[in-house]
């Protein structure tokens, strides 16, 4: 089968804005043996679906049939909650749709680790995180394919009042990636921030699209990915934050930082912000280049030499990352992360 032969859905092509340098046509058009709805090991309820009023996406899973699953989250959680995604099937299309809730005043972590056994499979994932007042959720992705796999989640992020959503994701390896991220700020002083490490191998391709609305006042985004490109990878970064007329005195942050280990590897970043008031704080930015000659140069004068200093220096990049994790526990687990445990 075919995801493009889905009916109803109003696949994104390059004329869509988002899209410009994001080519779908290889995964959509490519022919997979079966396709597969995956459970998790969790105690869930079932639920309605996930739905979206501009990413088309979301319905991949719908139209396969997908079921729905809620995971409720009553109680502050001492330890997080670990999801492992390991599919041992090959050239199988393997869909999963989770809502997590986080009830009013509770603080939850939550680890989602994806990777993969066997070739040619696609992942397509739909995560709706729902935060009711004065709750935290620590979120961390980590997403690790060595083979050949293609990768589409998108989330669907609703913040209740005084909430905050601390996300992270590490993404390495190889493959095809599309992640989507769709924040709507509707209540006040709700906080939304995500880092990212893309760290890319051989031709692997990712893709990094966030919207987000500050729609009251005393909201917080900021969103900062770095990126270390090897081979002829290839990322995209695009961010788009919207502030309306009632968002008074809201924080927006956007920033992409790109490291080319090659001359073929390239990066599209497009950092974007439409503001409509005077009232705030906003800055974004992208940088592009490679490591720091002088830096390099400092370190081999102290006796390192040049392979230990290039690896001194990108896991400084990758600690900038892992800092921004407020949770110890979370912290401690990325820092201990092997992907041989998990496959």
């Amino acid at each position: 089968m075919k995801l493009i032969d889905l009916k109803d859905i109003k696949f994104p092509t390059k004329k869509d804005e988002d899209f410009r340098k994001i080519n779908l046509s290889p995964i959509l058009k490519k022919e997979f043996e079966y396709s597969k709805e995956y459970k998790l090991d969790l105690e869930l309820q079932e639920s309605k679906s996930i739905s979206s009023r501009t990413n088309e996406l979301l319905k991949i899973n719908e139209r396969l049939n997908t079921k729905n699953y809620e995971l409720n989250i009553q109680e502050d959680s001492n330890e997080p909650i670990i999801i492992v995604h390991n599919l041992e099937n090959e050239n199988s299309i393997n869909t999963n749709s989770l809502k997590i809730n986080v009830a009013e005043n509770i603080k939850a972590s939550i680890i989602e680790i994806f990777v993969n056994k066997k070739e040619k499979n696609i992942y397509t994932v739909n995560r709706e995180l729902n935060l009711a007042k004065n709750s935290k959720l620590e979120y961390l992705k980590i997403q690790d394919f060595s083979e050949d796999t293609s990768f589409l989640i998108n989330y669907l992020n609703h913040l209740d009042d005084n909430s905050k959503l601390n996300h992270t994701n590490f993404e390495i390896g190889k493959g095809f990636s599309l992640s989507i991220y769709d924040t709507n700020l509707e209540k006040e002083n709700a906080a939304f921030n995500i880092n990212g490490l893309v760290k890319l191998y051989e031709s692997a391709d990712s893709s990094s699209i966030f919207n987000t609305n500050h729609e009251n006042k005393k909201n917080t985004s900021d969103i900062k990915y770095k990126h270390i490109l090897n081979d002829n990878s290839k990322a995209v970064f695009e961010a788009i934050s919207r502030v309306d007329e009632k968002a008074f005195f809201s924080q927006v942050h956007q920033n992409s930082d790109t490291i080319l280990l090659s001359d073929e590897a390239a990066i599209f970043a497009k950092p974007h912000l439409e503001i409509n008031i005077d009232e705030l704080e906003a800055s974004h930015g992208a940088t592009t280049g490679s490591l720091n000659k002088d830096q390099l140069l400092y370190l081999q004068s102290r006796g390192i030499d040049e392979k230990l200093a290039k690896q001194i220096l990108l896991k400084a990049v990758e600690n900038e990352i892992i800092e921004t994790i407020l949770d110890e526990k979370v912290k401690e687990f990325i820092k201990e992360y092997k992907r041989d445990n998990y496959v």
